[in-house]
């Protein structure tokens, strides 16, 4: 990893996409601390410091944002009404046959399909910052003073919160399309790993006032650092592990030439949906907790506190959805009958599977199998924590989600970069061989 990085500064064009990547990544810091008009930052920040000693969820999903939502800067939704419409889009995708068509007719349609997905992400943040805006008007600090300042009437402030948000919402979307076309890794997810990372230092901080308090046992302090050294441990192993499915190809003869004979492999990853799951769940999960954190009704008060992290109910739909959408992302990336189809067109077969369906139903056994496994990987690397730290009494920051995502974006930028660097060298090679042989090529 170390010589990627020392090598990705000797191309000049990985070169520049890094610099274009941390240029706009601090663009988003800068953005999460530009208030949005209206609100009395002081008396916000005793509310979330209340919040924060509940644990409640609006914690959890202010650590996506990069604590933009506890200081309610203009990136205060952050992105993931972005992602809550990607799940919309791509669960639709499934039901209606015009979404279906268009996923299938190659760039046009994911244009199209991107285009839904936009104005999907602009609606849903307009709906989110309308609520907060209402939510904000009725909640004051645990001193009695009012979020809202005093002096703007309330749909002015509530139409100017709605904009405000949304713009930043639509901002951070176009941010993250910007990082993947023109820089290093998956924008989206590296909008949300600097998040994470940037909250960090202060969690840790967190962590030893506590313990210098006496809040905080040592035995406490060493099991969390023992949780999260194991975490990213499990999260490189199981990220980087495959099962190979053997594929033998049959000798053809086309003319004098003789093709196939040769033994290859399928790689098949256990966890093959990567860190999406956790994120999708997250986000789905912490979309109506945080609506009802703004609402200060009993009811919805005491069904808000079901969604917690450590309640049961939150961890059950956890488990669940994280299931749920490996599966479904499975499914998405890997289609059984087709993967057959192709190796019988090119007189490829696996050893002692029939060509045909009795391979694609080998492969979706497989598929199922190693999905499970990846399952059950991501939700005790998810859970595991959270009844960590409810038991123990450990900050939430440390929470398995977090460091699932920290471990699982920064590998798949490696690879990226790994990528790079590999055709890059590649391209090389082939100039210096042209050039060494004379070969020309003939531009039209």
């Amino acid at each position: 990893m170390l010589s990627t990085f020392q090598n990705a500064f000797k191309i000049e064009e990985l070169r520049n996409r890094i610099y274009f990547t941390l240029a706009m990544l601090l663009v988003f810091r800068i953005g999460a601390h530009i208030p949005t008009p209206g609100i009395d930052s002081n008396a916000l920040a005793v509310f979330f410091q209340r919040q924060r000693e509940e644990g409640s969820i609006l914690t959890f999903f202010d650590m996506f944002s990069g604590g933009a939502l506890q200081r309610l800067t203009v990136f205060a939704l952050g992105i993931m009404p972005y992602i809550t419409a990607s799940i919309v889009i791509q669960l639709l995708t499934i039901v209606f046959p015009l979404l279906e068509r268009l996923s299938k007719e190659g760039e046009a349609g994911r244009r199209k399909i991107t285009l839904y997905t936009r104005y999907a992400t602009i609606g849903l943040a307009l709906v989110q910052g309308f609520t907060i805006s209402v939510g904000l008007q009725n909640m004051t600090a645990p001193d009695g003073s009012p979020l809202v300042q005093t002096g703007m009437s309330p749909w002015a402030f509530r139409l100017l919160t709605m904009i405000t948000l949304t713009a930043g919402t639509a901002f951070l979307m176009w941010l993250g399309e910007q990082i993947s076309e023109r820089g290093v890794g998956n924008g989206i997810s590296l909008i949300i790993f600097a998040g994470i990372v940037t909250d960090i230092p202060s969690a840790v901080l967190n962590s030893f006032r506590q313990f210098q308090a006496g809040n905080l046992q040592l035995i406490s302090l060493v099991v969390v650092l023992v949780m999260m050294l194991a975490i990213i441990i499990a999260v490189i192993f199981m990220e980087t592990a495959y099962r190979k499915i053997p594929v033998q190809y049959a000798k053809r003869q086309q003319g004098n030439k003789v093709f196939g004979g040769q033994s290859s492999h399928l790689p098949l990853k256990i966890n093959s949906a990567g860190v999406i799951p956790p994120i999708f769940a997250s986000s789905i999960l912490a979309f109506p907790a945080t609506i009802a954190g703004f609402i200060q009704i009993p009811w919805v008060q005491g069904l808000a506190n079901q969604f917690l992290p450590q309640a049961f109910m939150y961890n059950a739909l956890y488990v669940l959805m994280i299931f749920f959408f490996s599966y479904f992302y499975t499914a998405i990336q890997y289609n059984p009958v087709k993967i057959s189809d192709e190796m019988k067109k090119h007189g490829g077969f696996v050893p002692g599977i029939r060509p045909g369906q009795k391979t694609a139903e080998h492969l979706n056994e497989v598929l199922t199998r190693l999905t499970f496994a990846g399952a059950v990987y991501l939700s005790v690397v998810s859970v595991l924590p959270i009844l960590l730290i409810r038991y123990m009494n450990v900050p939430f920051y440390f929470g398995g989600t977090a460091l699932l995502i920290v471990v699982g974006v920064g590998l798949d930028t490696v690879r990226q970069m790994e990528a790079f660097l590999l055709n890059s060298n590649y391209d090389g090679f082939l100039r210096k061989t042209k050039k060494r042989t004379g070969t020309r090529t003939l531009r039209i």
